[in-house]
């Protein structure tokens, strides 16, 4: 289906704003066609006075003609004015709407897609859909759909006023016409490919930008400012030269119309010529077929510009609705699972899972039970399985064997919300909105009061440094937390977690990357965090999970010994070399 009917497919409710503007538009090209009409009427009531047309029509003395044509003129000048008002708050508050409703359809569906989807896809990309390639769409709604109308309505009433006055000449005048819109399809269909590439390269672009500005604090350390300068060179090189290759096919088309409309006004200006010194027309339809002929030809020149606008539109419409398109593979729908009814029993029934394109078994027929109210480590080298573990019970990723449990029912068989609001989840990598500490604490829970985000702040131990920050609670933490340290970004997700509550609490090397006093800070939160809740620990640091009631030890996606911590020392494998090693005691003789 063609990019245009697919977005007026998709645009269903804006239909009759589609139509009023539509009608504004064509009421405002019927009024900025008269003019020239009446300039002819002019010079016909000037040449002929009293055997004029309007003589004819019951308007005799010249002068009352002038009066009639001047009263004429002012409505009309006023009916054009009047609906070129009203075409542009319309068209313009269309574009804006739909606009405004793409945009946010197509972020809602981006957050409902699967992990999968944003390893395989760059953030840039998706960045300039979501942004740049909806204003497109705007700036073509803008302006773009309202000439496009007018040119065609335009040469519809043009044509039926030469017609009217003398159908050979009108012949011979409008023989451009369909050849340039041809020659502007001609263009159209060249240029398609080429601003398909131009958006192509912009995402590009923008995943390279997005990228270096995100991790410029290891650019500036590494002092790799020059060789990112170079990298974006190339992509920015690489935008040019598409949008170069663009620009030459759409430069074409102003000069190639121009030479088409040169053909049909000189046509009109010598055969009508002719015509009027034979006396087969009047002087004054002679002045109106020249005003026509120019009126009619001269707005086509500007197709160059609407044929660049529209199919760079048509290019960004037709990424964003295949955005929109792309499957949800990991289903919303299912029935409730109220919070107050969870238990925390949970279950990996013989559960395989591998990463696309990897090859390689991330988990390998991990078969465990963890006990309502149970704190469970997972401890073991990089690449093991581990974090795979937390992702298949949020649902991030499905098994392809095997199934997960909660309270003994398939997670698959819950409303994918009502699962994740029951999971308290604390990552490594801290994400923080750029928003208030209060916000942050309350995140996904808005109305929170302040005193429970308070309490929830000093169970984490979290309150003392945000009192002493420059607003307190109100604090604006910056783009991902960027104002305070990792270890106050920590604290500030541990209380979130502690204020949602939850009846299954999961902590991925949630202290990994802080000192040891946050670290000791962190754990007594967390002592008291875990007292009567599922709790899954993934952790390097052996030392945070010495009194897990369970720590199962994965390596190459299989868990390959489990047991308490002293049972663990005592069986002398993997575990207790893990734990000599990070400790420094000696293996027993």
């Amino acid at each position: 289906m063609h990019p245009l009917s697919r977005l007026f497919d998709y645009a269903r409710q804006y239909r009759h704003d589609v139509r009023i503007a539509s009608l504004y538009s064509v009421f405002n090209k019927f009024f900025d066609v008269l003019p020239e009409i009446l300039i002819g009427v002019a010079v016909d009531v000037v040449v002929n006075q009293k055997a004029s047309f309007l003589a004819r029509a019951g308007v005799v003395d010249p002068k009352e003609q002038l009066v009639l044509l001047a009263i004429l003129t002012v409505l009309i000048w006023v009916g054009e004015s009047a609906f070129q008002y009203l075409y542009d708050v319309r068209w313009r508050s269309l574009a804006q709407n739909l606009q405004h409703d793409l945009r946010m359809e197509a972020y809602r569906h981006v957050q409902r897609l699967d992990m999968a989807y944003f390893e395989r896809n760059r953030s840039g990309n998706l960045l300039a859909v979501l942004n740049e390639d909806i204003n497109q769409m705007e700036r073509f709604l803008n302006g773009g759909a309202n000439d496009l109308i007018q040119v065609f309505v335009g040469s519809l009433m043009v044509g039926g006023v030469f017609f009217a006055l003398t159908s050979q000449l009108a012949f011979l005048a409008l023989v451009p016409v369909p050849l340039i819109l041809y020659g502007a399809f001609w263009f159209q269909r060249r240029l398609a490919p080429r601003y398909t590439a131009v958006r192509e390269s912009a995402g590009a672009l923008a995943t390279r930008l997005n990228n270096n500005l995100q991790g410029i604090a290891t650019v500036k350390a590494y002092a790799a400012e020059d060789f990112e300068a170079e990298h974006i060179r190339e992509g920015s090189d690489d935008y040019r030269r598409r949008n170069g290759e663009a620009i030459r096919w759409s430069a074409a088309i102003t000069p190639v119309i121009r030479m088409a409309i040169l053909a049909g006004f000189t046509v009109t200006l010598l055969y009508g010529g002719f015509l009027a010194l034979n006396g087969d027309i009047g002087v004054g339809s002679y002045s109106v077929l020249v005003y026509l002929t120019q009126r009619l030809l001269w707005p086509l020149t500007r197709l160059a510009e609407m044929t660049d606008l529209y199919q760079r539109s048509m290019s960004s419409i037709q990424r964003v609705l295949d955005l929109l398109q792309t499957p949800v593979i990991i289903s919303y729908e299912g029935r409730p699972l109220p919070r107050s009814s969870v238990r925390g029993e949970l279950a990996f029934e013989h559960v395989i899972f591998a990463y696309d394109g990897t090859g390689t078994r991330a988990l390998d027929d991990i078969d465990l039970h963890i006990g309502a109210g149970r704190t469970v480590a997972f401890v073991g080298g990089t690449g093991g399985g581990k974090s795979t573990l937390i992702k298949l019970l949020l649902r991030f990723y499905e098994p392809q064997q095997g199934r997960v449990t909660l309270d003994g029912q398939p997670i698959a068989s819950f409303n994918l919300q009502d699962l994740r609001r029951a999971i308290g989840y604390v990552a490594q990598d801290t994400f923080l909105a750029d928003a208030s500490v209060a916000d942050n604490i309350a995140y996904g829970m808005p109305d929170t009061a302040r005193p429970d985000i308070v309490r929830a702040a000093q169970s984490a131990e979290a309150h003392d440094f945000i009192m002493a920050l420059p607003m307190g609670y109100d604090t604006q933490v910056g783009e991902r937390g960027m104002k305070l340290s990792g270890g106050q970004r920590q604290r500030l997700a541990l209380a979130r977690a502690i204020l949602k509550d939850p009846p299954i609490l999961v902590l991925d090397e949630a202290t990994s990357a802080v000192d040891n006093e946050t670290e000791a800070a962190i754990q007594r939160s967390l002592d008291r965090l875990v007292v009567g809740r599922t709790t899954l620990i993934v952790a390097h640091r052996l030392s945070t999970v010495r009194h897990a009631d369970t720590i199962h030890v994965i390596d190459g996606g299989k868990v390959v010994e489990s047991g308490s911590h002293d049972e663990l020392v005592l069986r002398n494998d993997s575990y207790a070399s893990l734990w000599r090693l990070q400790t420094g005691e000696r293996s027993p003789a």
